[in-house]
This record gives C-alpha cells, structure tokens and sequence, in this order.
C-alpha cells in the first residue's frame, strides 16, 4: 500500500521565529501564581511525618503529644485515616502507580507517609509531625540491586516492557568475528524540580477544586476524582505554572491525596507542600540499572548482534522499571537485535519516567559499547558508527518518517573538528598538561503523540483568544504554541491572548514524552483553522465580498486578511468581513491526534549526534567536561530559541548522568542519605564550559501536520555516552558505572 502525506500547513511569519517568552516577565518579577502561593480564606496546613525506615511495620506513634500541641486539629494514622472511595492498590488512569495513603502500617521505603497532621499554621502541622516520635518493627532493608532475585518481565504495560528480539540472536553472534561483553550500571537519580509538590485542595459539597502541579491536568482530573468516589468533571485542577517537572508531576501521588482527604475531613481549605527531603521517595525517581550488552561484528566492522540485557530496580510492592534496553531498538544496523528485561524488587519508592525515561540509562550503556565494540575492530567511533548506520528502523524495517542522523554527524564533527581526533587514548594534552579526550555518542527519542482539544476566538477588534489545558513546566509551552496558534488565525503573535493551565478548558494532552508541542499545538492549529473556515464561508456567502462564490475554495490568512489559496489578490480584511457580519466574534474548537496510519507505516524519532571534550589531571584525576557540540534533528522548529534553550538542558543534564547524580542509601536504614541540594549533586555554572546547539533542518511529512517532533528529552541521550567515551580517550581507562567519579580514574 502506497504511503499517505499527512496534509501539510502553511506556517506564518510566527513559526520559526526566537519569540522571547511570554511568561518570563511574571516569573522574573515574582507574579507568576505556583500552587503553593495560593491562600484560600480559612486554610489549614498539612503537613506528613515520613518514614524513616525502609522495610518494617510502625510500632507505636505518639498522636496525643502531636494532638496536644497548639494548633494542631487532627492527626491521622493508618488506624483512624478517612475511607477513600478508589483502591490506592488500584491504577486508575494510564499514569498511575500505586500510592501510599495511610492504608496500613507496613512500611516499604524510607520517606513513605506514615501519618498527617492538620494545623492551623505550617510551624505547628510540622511540630506535630516531629512530635509523633514513630517507633518501628524492624526489617533488613533491601536497597541494592543484588539485595533480593530477579524476576522476568513480560508484559507491555506502562512501565513494564517486555522483550523485543528481531533475527536470530545465537547465529548473530556465531557470525562474529569479533565480539565484546560489557557490563554497566546506572544509579537511582531524582527529579528534584525547584518547584516542589504541592496541593492547595479546598470542597464544596462533592466539587473539589485543586492547585497544584500537574503535567496531565485531565488526565489528573480522572485520577483524583476516582480516589473520592466523584465524577471526573466534579474536580477542577489549576497549574498555570509549574516550576519544573521532568516525569514526576504527569503522576497522582500519595502525599496530594493525603492532603485533599484531610480537606474533605476538615471541611476547610488545605495546603500540604512536600519537602526537598520528601521529594526523595514518594514522588518517582529513575531506577537503578545493570545492563550487560554483548555486541558482535563481521570483518569490516559491521554489527552481526546487539544483545542487550538490563535489570532494574522497581519497589516491593509495583512493576515500574526503567526499559533501558529498549534503547538498541531504535539505532543501529544488525540482523539480530535483542532487547530483554528482568526486575529486582527493593525497599525503595516505585520509580517513575524520569526525563528521557528508559533512552538516558540505556543509550548511556549503548553508546559506550559501541566505542568498546569501534576499538575491538580497530575503527574511528565516528566512522563505526556510519558503518552501521540504518537507512531503515531496525528489526522491523520500517522506513523512518524522516531521518537526518547522517548529516548530524557530518554537522557537529566538522564544527567540533573530529577529524584531528586521534585514534588512541591518551595522546592529547593542553598547554596546562591536562590529558584531553573527545567522544562522541548518538542521540535518539522517539516523538510520541498524544490526543488534545483546544478553542480558538476571533474577536471583531482583530484581536483573538486561544485556550487549552496545556501545561508549561518550564520548556516553553506559553510562547510556542500561541505562536502556533497566532499562525492558524493569520495573526501577529501580539494580537493572541494564550490561556492554559486550567482543567476547566478543553483537554491539552499531557506534557511529556518531547510531545505536548505537537499535541497541543496540533489541536490549536486546528481550532484556528476551524475559525479560519467559518470566517471564509462568511465571506464567501456575502454578495459584497471579493470572496463571494468562493465556498468550496481554500481560504488562506495572513496578517489579519483573508484570501484565496491560489488567488491573494481574493480578499479582504477580517475587520471588514465583521463590519458587514454584524458579528461580534467566531468561535472554532480543534482536535488533534496522530494519523494511525502513518504511525503504523513509519518509524518516528528525533535524531542527534553529541561531541564532548573532557579535560582530566593526570596525577589528582580531577576532570571537567570543557566543550559540548550537539546537533540534532527534531522536525520542524516553533522557536529556535525556546528549541536551543531545550536541548541546552538536556546536554547539562546527560553531564549530571555522566558525572554528578546517584542517589545514595544508607544500608543499615534504608535512608537515602543525600536527600537535599547538598548533598545530591548536579552541575552548576562551573561544570557547564563550551555549550553548542546545531539544529539541523528537518521536514517530517508523516510524524503529524505540523512536522514537529519534540526537543524536550534528546539531549540528554547522546550527552552521557560521548562524555563516558571522551573519558576513556583521555585517560585509558573505561569506566562502566555511573556517575564517573575522581576515585574511579585514581584505581
């Protein structure tokens, strides 16, 4: 069957342009409205004791010196908590995990809820809290990854990937001339967002209406109604802004409905605000893995087999794992690709999608075996990578929606200056006498797609408002697509008042997966268009239009005019088209979703190539990461600035991966013992030297009619492999767990 052309659009002079952001003035000036700045008459502060054991039963709590203390109201315990109407066990919606809401007394990590407290101040629910002085049954707690067996892993349900093998694994690798076996891990790493979850939950009768943080408001909205036992439209969700969310906030969570129960119990308002501590367990973080790839090539380099076994770290008591094997599927040319998944069940919270969920831990072992397997065959990295390169996805042979990797490659060598790389590790020094490596690693995403509504309102006053419940966690939804939309309307971008961030207006998607730009930018095209085609139609049955007779014609609008596809000296203003109307203003609603067809046909993924230069202290093997040159081929770009500013972060975060996070448990207890901005690592301006985004140019005519594909998580994929490998071409030594650290080069 022939392949099908998602029609395409016909961008405007907003699209493609570097639009400075919209709401970074009310950020920068203190105006823009987070959940936790909001204060209700009337309201109520909770506040959660946390675990402080990771395996074990609550003994005994002291309720009644917590209950004793000045303004304190209620205590609630596993003994006297509030029915809910919804299973916590249960998963309610398609990202849900099981939550901890005071059901029982078992403990099953550190940092687990294991009571509320309800006061009239923020200063007395936290004394309560202390107060309560929880003492346990202990259990050994199990944080490591060979603390407890493993389990296989068959289905295919979010969070729970099963195999995917393409050829013949076993005569992949009797055909190799050469093979390697490697092993890497990966370590538990956190979102941290500088915004923390918070709720401000207030009911009247059986409507709740909630403040808080949420990358899915609809979504959200479903969620929370089936733990009370309402209709999904009984609850409104407002998130105008969230400041950062990376995965964690797409999720319900335990500690938000602790805090809209206890405003159900109160019959007040109430806030409950995670602390930084407490976004260390409850909340999702990136599990531990251990991946072991064996790869085979023939003679000249090509790949026979890329077997590539993970396990992760899920909880005792749910399946979410890190899919980090996944990441081979996408890349690289080999008759026989495996892909398989084992569990080990911890004392730890459930983990969650993480920013590039599955592709960062994955490609980061990938990338580096490819270097492995490059120098086993006696080949540049670069030049094994193009050996096997595929023109088509691997294992299913489907032809890629677009694919620019080739010139990625081509694009960030020649500005990086590849070609004077020498072959051998240690045979570069700077004037200082730091040994100097370069590496490189291969980026790949995938674009997902999800379904989204939207309306768009063209006033008389040439002026319009376009409204969807899409969520701005800090990428830049706000500006993108209300240029998006500005272009629909024919408009300049000034003209285009954007609301979102509110359940009550049509369902934006769900930000996440590098896909909200397309699906609620898609849906806003088409509401746009929707009013686009009733202003054309309005023209068209007017005996006073140039437009008349024109009903079955294309319309085209630019610049608040309306004309003829193929006939612009056919139209007229819109402000003339309302004069003669009467009509105060149009109204057009739009969906937007992925062509099925297409999705099956093709391959969809966003594409990079990064080049990292490390310097490193030959005799205190203190090493900085000096120079980052990242291209990347992501379909079309709304705003380039907004686009760089993405990939930027994703690059910064592949260093962190490289060489700064890991979440670190005390064995005896279970704690995590770096719970804070202190203690848990990330770069700061000082790690962050030469940073240098290339966009390659990109038409997509099949990922969806807009040709975008989504920036948000390729960053990191190719970052954390090129800076592992830059290392090693320094220094001659190949670390193979994460984060690489001083004392691993000292060894």
């Amino acid at each position: 069957m022939p392949d099908t052309l998602s029609p395409q659009i016909r961008f405007g002079s907003n699209s493609g342009q570097p639009a400075t952001r919209r709401d970074g003035v009310a950020k920068v000036t203190g105006t823009a409205t987070y959940a936790a700045d909001n204060h209700p008459d009337n309201m109520l502060y909770a506040v959660y004791a946390a675990a402080t054991i990771a395996r074990g039963r609550v003994a005994t709590l002291d309720t009644a010196a917590a209950e004793a203390h000045p303004g304190v109201v209620r205590v609630f315990t596993h003994e006297n908590r509030p029915e809910l109407q919804g299973d916590p066990d249960e998963k309610p919606t398609m990202f849900s995990n099981r939550i901890e809401v005071l059901q029982n007394d078992i403990v099953r990590y550190a940092g687990q809820p294991i009571a509320l407290v309800i006061a009239e101040t923020i200063e007395a629910a936290t004394e309560g809290a202390r107060l309560l002085d929880p003492r346990y049954d202990l259990q050994p707690p199990r944080t490591k990854i060979d603390d407890n067996e493993t389990f296989e892993i068959t289905g295919q349900a979010f969070g729970q990937p099963g195999p995917t093998i393409y050829g013949d694994i076993e005569a992949g690798h009797a055909a190799a001339d050469l093979a390697i076996d490697v092993t890497y891990e990966t370590p538990g790493q956190f979102h941290n967002a500088m915004e923390t979850h918070s709720v401000v939950a207030k009911w009247t009768g059986d409507r709740l209406e909630l403040d808080t943080p949420t990358q899915a408001l609809t979504m959200s909205c479903a969620a929370y109604a089936y733990f009370f036992g309402i209709p999904a439209e009984n609850v409104t969700i407002r998130s105008p802004y969230l400041g950062g969310g990376f995965g964690s906030k797409a999720f319900a969570v335990g500690p938000i409905v602790l805090g809209i129960l206890a405003a159900r119990a109160t019959g007040r308002p109430v806030k409950l605000s995670l602390t930084r501590q407490q976004m260390f367990g409850p909340v999702g973080h990136r599990g531990t893995t251990r991946q072991r790839l064996r790869l085979g090539t023939a003679s000249g380099g090509a790949l026979t087999v890329i077997d590539h076994q993970g396990i992760a770290a899920t909880s005792s008591f749910d399946d979410f794992l890190e899919a980090a094997p996944n990441a081979t599927q996408g890349l690289y040319a080999a008759p026989a690709l495996s892909s398989t998944h084992s569990g080990v069940r911890l004392d730890i919270g459930t983990p969650g999608p993480m920013r590039a969920p599955g592709e960062a831990s994955g490609s980061a072992a990938l990338e580096c075996a490819m270097d492995e397997m490059a120098e086993a065959a006696g080949m540049d990295p670069l030049d094994f990578r193009l050996a096997n390169y595929s023109e088509t996805e691997p294992g299913t042979g489907k032809p890629f929606s677009s694919k620019k990797l080739r010139e990625c490659y081509e694009q960030g060598a020649e500005r990086f200056g590849w070609a004077s790389r020498p072959r051998e590790p240690r045979q570069m020094m700077d004037e200082n006498g730091l040994l100097v490596g370069w590496g490189v690693g291969t980026a790949l995403f995938g674009c997902p797609m999800f379904q989204a509504e939207a309306r768009a309102t063209l006033r008389s006053d040439g002026t319009a408002l376009v409204e969807t419940s899409a969520a701005d966690m800090g990428q830049g939804a706000w500006t993108a697509l209300a240029q998006i939309a500005a272009d629909s309307l024919g408009l300049p971008l000034d003209k285009v008042e954007f609301r979102a961030g509110d359940s009550a207006l049509p369902d934006g998607g769900v930000a996440g997966g590098s896909g909200h730009t397309a699906t609620a930018g898609g849906a806003l095209h088409a509401a746009g268009s929707d009013v686009i085609r009733q202003l054309g139609e309005l023209a068209a049955a007017d005996p006073d239009s140039p437009l008349h007779g024109a009903g079955n014609a294309s319309f085209v609008a630019r610049d608040g005019r309306i004309f003829l596809d193929n006939d612009e000296s056919r139209g007229e203003t819109f402000a003339e088209i309302f004069a003669r109307s009467g009509g105060a203003e149009i109204v057009g609603n739009g969906n937007a979703a992925r062509n099925p067809e297409d999705a099956q046909r093709h391959a969809m993924s966003s594409h990079g190539a990064v080049f990292a230069e490390v310097k490193v202290d030959p005799d205190l093997c203190q090493l900085r990461v000096t120079r980052l040159v990242g291209a990347f081929a992501a379909g079309r770009i709304i705003n380039p600035r907004l686009a760089e500013s993405q990939l930027m972060g994703g690059m910064i975060w592949g260093t962190s991966f490289a060489l700064h996070e890991e979440a670190k448990y005390d064995t005896r207890t279970g704690r995590i013992m770096n719970s804070d901005l202190a203690g848990y690592q990330v770069p700061v301006n000082a790690d962050v030297h030469g940073l240098e985004v290339i966009h390659v140019h990109e038409d997509d005519p099949y990922v969806n009619v807009l040709g975008i594909k989504g920036v948000g998580e390729i960053g990191i994929t190719g970052t954390v492999g090129a800076i592992a490998n830059a290392i090693y071409h320094a220094t001659g030594k190949r670390i193979r767990r994460f984060p690489i650290r001083i004392q691993d080069l000292l060894v």
